[in-house]
């Protein structure tokens, strides 16, 4: 499970903005991982693995098909996950509210400004399932997280510059 994370947090450091069905698709797999645990308790792994996958699949059905609902839908749980993650790393109890905020923000930041907040929002999340894989409560796990979510931001920012200079 963990090289699929942090598998998954690389490809989203690297191909997030490219890729946007990615992006959804894999948000999707890490909340219905989590969702899974959190309604149905301890289970199998392969039960919260299937959840997971069943949640990424129909993200990445949503962006390949119906990319203004998956905006939506891929910002509010990319946000929502993002404050969860966040709030864990940095010690404290997540609740439902903080969930709903990072998730209306995310939400509205990928639907107003897409790629910025696609790059920016990838980055994140690519940098939070690495640390998740390696370790949350890790000493170096702050600084890490920080580091490679501006890598993320830089290299995305980048392919997006030359993406546009090629379109002109």
């Amino acid at each position: 499970m963990n090289l699929f994370l942090a598998a998954s947090g690389v490809m989203l450091l690297v191909l997030g903005w490219k890729l946007f069905w990615l992006f959804v698709g894999v948000v999707g797999f890490a909340a219905g991982l989590q969702a899974a645990q959190l309604v149905l308790g301890p289970q199998p792994f392969w039960v919260l693995w299937a959840a997971g996958m069943i949640c990424g699949v129909i993200g990445a059905i949503l962006a390949l098909f119906f990319q203004k609902l998956a905006i939506g839908i891929g910002g509010f749980v990319a946000g929502s996950t993002i404050a969860l993650h966040l709030t864990m790393m940095m010690g404290y109890d997540p609740s439902a509210l903080l969930a709903l905020i990072g998730g209306i923000v995310g939400a509205v930041a990928l639907y107003l400004l897409f790629d910025w907040a696609l790059i920016f929002l990838s980055s994140v999340a690519g940098a939070t399932m690495i640390i998740e894989a390696l370790g949350r409560h890790a000493p170096y796990a702050p600084a890490l997280s920080a580091l490679l979510m501006a890598a993320g931001i830089i290299f995305q920012a980048r392919l997006l510059m030359v993406s546009r200079k090629a379109d002109h």
